[in-house]
């Protein structure tokens, strides 16, 4: 007879992978030491914490019918559930200190962002990054433009101000989603106007969300609208030559654990690889290494195996550590009593006024470059409005053009970039 006895691993229903009771059992444990006082400092402490709640929240959001279908699904649950946990007591002051810690402090939030930019552009294919620049990347510019162009003119004539407008709701919303796009967004801006990054995340995070939704509607009504004008939609494809760019059949190399801590080297020396010509260039360290990864990329410049080690982390810590970042944006990032008081009628028309903007623009840019108004629309304009991945997905399902996600990851990616990129220029040309 044995000594002890294996949990319970039934095939039901799992979080994170794992199973109810097991997940319970270690809940259940990062819980009592929370409450307790015992939750250890540092990341040993802040990590499983961070776990635990993310997984449980983001299990919430991706359940609830509403928030599921056209507000972000777990993303938004999981960022404004940690900060009402913390704003109104729900979890102890330490564990917030621990939290707040661990993203500012240790450089979580870095560590995140580097694995993502880097793993994200490496692991593209290289001839359809090239292609997207020269044939694509006019559609996003196009969209981008009429987007910030029309927030601005209305955000002046509402009395909002026209760079509150362009800076708080176009380009959070344009920039790519919450990981590549908000997050570092808050840290370029919080850098160069001096103020706290988490002021400048309140302030983006409504816009997000709400760009998102309407995103997802747009994108239902534009399906809509291809069927009854087919001048207008070419019904999942892009372009009108048929000349379209498809991303090419890659080998794919088994993960390797090897190749994970290669990855982890190459994501963070680019990281500070930015920080060092931020010394000489006055463009924040972000879009720097943005630009360094994409000329090597570009340029074939790292053997195909390394970019696959920085593809492989970077998969790793978005499938794992996703739902933890977004806690930790919550606690150390979020002022939920900012978020709430931002929220009125002429908050809730500029961020439509972005989504329409970014909608015509790139169907009206993609039309003069011979792609389907429709498709363009979709991917050039409302895959940029989108909350990332996630939106991508939620865009596409509601146009009925899932065909399409090679170039909604390009807007996603090389797009959101770009944002980061364009928003360092525009603040020092403001200020």
């Amino acid at each position: 007879m044995k000594a002890c006895t294996k949990l319970n691993e039934n095939k039901g229903f799992q979080i994170m992978g794992i199973s109810l009771p097991v997940f319970s059992v270690l809940t259940v444990v990062i819980l009592v030491a929370t409450f307790m006082g015992a939750l250890p400092k540092g990341m040993i402490g802040a990590f499983p914490l961070m776990m635990i709640v993310g997984a449980i929240l983001n299990e919430v959001g991706n359940r609830l019918p509403i928030v599921k279908d056209y507000l972000g699904g777990g993303a938004i649950i999981v960022i404004f559930g940690s900060a009402a946990l913390v704003t109104y007591g729900g979890l102890p002051e330490t564990s917030k200190e621990i939290m707040t810690n661990f993203m500012k402090g240790e450089g979580f939030l870095s560590f995140y962002i580097a694995a993502l930019i880097t793993g994200s552009i490496l692991g593209m294919n290289r001839k359809l990054l090239i292609s997207a620049s020269v044939r694509y990347l006019p559609v996003i510019l196009g969209g981008v433009v009429a987007a910030i162009g029309l927030t601005g003119l209305v955000g002046m004539i509402m009395g909002y101000g026209a760079k509150e407008a362009i800076f708080y709701v176009a380009i959070p919303i344009m920039g790519g989603g919450m990981g590549a796009g908000a997050v570092p967004l808050s840290q370029i801006f919080g850098q160069t106007l001096n103020v706290d990054p988490a002021q400048m995340m309140s302030k983006m995070v409504p816009a997000l969300a709400l760009g998102n939704a309407m995103a997802i509607v747009v994108a239902g009504l534009l399906d809509k609208v291809g069927k009854k004008n087919s001048s207008l939609s070419g019904n999942g494809k892009l372009m009108k030559s048929q000349e379209e760019v498809k991303e090419e059949k890659q080998v794919e190399i088994k993960l390797d654990y090897a190749l994970m801590g290669i990855g982890i080297l190459i994501s963070t020396t680019f990281f500070v690889w930015g920080n060092i010509l931020a010394k000489f260039i006055p463009i924040h360290s972000y879009a720097l290494m943005i630009i360094s990864v994409a000329v090597v990329k570009v340029l074939g410049i790292i053997p195909e195996k390394y970019e696959k080690g920085a593809f492989q982390w970077f998969r790793f810590v978005m499938t794992n550590f996703t739902p933890a970042l977004l806690v930790g944006i919550g606690v150390a990032y979020t002022d939920l009593n900012a978020v709430i008081n931002s929220l009125s009628v002429i908050y809730i028309v500029l961020v439509f006024m972005t989504v329409l903007g970014a909608t015509i623009g790139s169907g009206f840019v993609g039309r003069l470059l011979g792609f389907y108004p429709i498709e363009a629309a979709i991917t050039g304009g409302l895959c940029m409005a989108n909350m990332g991945g996630t939106g991508d997905v939620a865009v596409l399902s509601a146009a009925k053009r899932m065909e399409l996600m090679p170039f909604a990851q390009i807007s996603s990616r090389i797009g959101g970039a770009f944002m980061l990129i364009l928003a360092t220029s525009l603040l020092s040309f403001f200020l």
